[in-house]
C-alpha cells in the first residue's frame, strides 16, 4: 500500500529581481531611479528635499524636490502628490522620524503597481530609493547576489 502524497499549494512563479534595480515613478515624472531592493525595510522610501505641505479641497498635497541620480545634485525634479499620511519611521541608523507618505504607481521592467512611499532626505545614502518588502510582497523573488535583472537604466536617464 502506498502513502498518498499531500497536495501542496502551488506557489505562482514570480519574477526574479536583483538587490538593486532601475525603476520608474511615472506620476512623479521620475523615469529612472536606481533603487535598492531592501527586504529589511518594511516601507519604501524616496529621497526628497524642500518638502511643502499644502491644503486642498479633498486632501492635503505635498510638493518636494527629488535629485534622482546620486552625485548629480544639478538634476532636480519638482514633484507633487496627494499626502496620504504622516508616519513615525525608524531609519536603518535607529533614528525615529515622522515622515510624509504618498501613494504612487511604480514601474519595474514590464510590471506596474501602486506603492506607498515615505519621503525623507537620503543625501548621505548610496541609493535615492529603497523598495521595501511591502512593495515586493507576493510580486517578486529577490536574488541578493545579482543586480539589474529586470529594471534597466534607460539610455538617457533623466
Amino acid at each position: 500500500m502506498t502513502v498518498a502524497k499531500k497536495k501542496r499549494k502551488q506557489t505562482p512563479v514570480r519574477p526574479l529581481v536583483g538587490w538593486r534595480e532601475w525603476l520608474g515613478l511615472p506620476d512623479l515624472g521620475l523615469h529612472a531611479v536606481k533603487a535598492k531592493i531592501d527586504t529589511g525595510a518594511r516601507t519604501s522610501s524616496l529621497h526628497a528635499v524642500d518638502l511643502e505641505i499644502g491644503a486642498g479641497d479633498e486632501h492635503d498635497w505635498i510638493s518636494f524636490i527629488v535629485h534622482p541620480l546620486q552625485h548629480h545634485e544639478e538634476i532636480e525634479i519638482r514633484c507633487r502628490a496627494p499626502l496620504l499620511d504622516q508616519r513615525r519611521v525608524t531609519s536603518s541608523s535607529g533614528q525615529r522620524e515622522k515622515r510624509p507618505v504618498i501613494a504612487t504607481p511604480v514601474t519595474l521592467g514590464p510590471h506596474a503597481w501602486t506603492i506607498e512611499i515615505t519621503l525623507t532626505s537620503r543625501t548621505d545614502m548610496r541609493f535615492r530609493m529603497l523598495l521595501g518588502r511591502h512593495a515586493l510582497r507576493q510580486r517578486f523573488l529577490v536574488d541578493p547576489g545579482r543586480s539589474y535583472l529586470i529594471g534597466h537604466k534607460p539610455k538617457k536617464a533623466k
